[in-house]
């Protein structure tokens, strides 16, 4: 199946609510009553109420014409330019992976080593996990499986000391990527998320010869919730984008315009399944075509 058949297939819960509420504002040809109704399925979708307020005005002044095309059009203005990797690759960059228990954190570490391998990039793992001992056996797992080396220390149980070993490590061996797995933590925990923030601040004054990232997985499924976690991940590191996970079993698959709209987060990475690569590169083009049904190539 292709990258885009698989995205497509992934927001098939999202999609069937969203095109239907779509055919019947084409049946009744913009009425108050379809267009409530499709109010009350873009909100349910996560869209966020300013988007679906001003996706409403395009259909109004364009009920006449392909308003269809005028939405996708518009939704697509709303949403960050695609980025082209190479832009960032003019030094290593390291990608400090943080979120909450639960939404897939460590699984997507292995997803972005495999991504990243496939394009030729030499990629060291950080488990930098030191309260779940499964994490960091589960990352030796992945490590091994992707033949990629890791960086741990069992004996350790300060993060920030085998988060530095490993960017020792990656600088020595000249590693283009690398991939720093942290303890999932809710935001409410102060200790954790001070934690987090010595961590990022590391990398950023030790390693300057590195291009610092963070990346926050978020559940798809959580919906608003997950919006609050990320402004509160946010104020404390400064995010650099998401990794929207569990997005093929949920139909709140619009979670994207909010999380950028709101706190200026981008979607970087959609993850569509379980196997390593069901993670995709974020397109807005696919993933407006995706939600709309239309164009589809699945």
């Amino acid at each position: 199946m292709a990258l885009a058949g698989k995205i497509f297939k992934a927001l098939k819960q999202t999609r069937d609510k969203i095109s239907e509420a779509f055919d019947l504002v084409r049946k009744e040809k913009v009425s108050i009553e379809s267009l409530d109704q499709l109010e009350e399925t873009l909100i349910l979708a996560d869209i966020g109420i300013d988007t679906v307020e001003k996706a409403l005005d395009v259909i109004k002044n364009n009920k006449k014409n392909n308003f269809i095309q005028e939405v996708e059009n518009y939704l697509i203005s709303v949403l960050p330019e695609n980025i082209n990797d190479e832009e960032y690759f003019s030094k290593p960059m390291v990608i400090l992976m943080v979120g909450v228990n639960g939404t897939g954190k460590t699984t997507s570490c292995a997803k972005l080593a495999k991504y990243y391998k496939t394009q030729g990039k030499k990629v060291l793992m950080i488990a930098a996990d030191t309260y779940r001992a499964a994490a960091v056996d589960q990352l030796k797992v992945w490590s091994n499986r992707l033949n990629v080396e890791m960086i741990y220390n069992e004996s350790s149980n300060q993060p920030s000391s085998v988060l530095f070993d490993g960017l020792t490590a990656a600088k020595s061996q000249k590693s283009d990527i690398i991939i720093v797995d942290t303890a999932g933590r809710l935001q409410t925990s102060k200790n954790l998320m001070s934690e987090l923030e010595k961590m990022y601040r590391l990398a950023k004054k030790n390693f300057s010869s590195f291009n610092i990232n963070s990346l926050i997985t978020i559940d798809a499924s959580l919906g608003q919730n997950s919006l609050i976690q990320a402004k509160d991940f946010n104020s404390i590191i400064n995010l650099d984008g998401a990794i929207l996970t569990k997005m093929d079993g949920t139909a709140k698959g619009g979670i994207v315009f909010p999380l950028y709209n709101e706190s200026n987060i981008s979607v970087k990475f959609i993850g569509t399944g379980e196997d390593l690569n069901d993670l995709h590169k974020f397109n807005r083009n696919e993933y407006i075509q995706s939600i709309l049904g239309i164009n589809n190539t699945a």
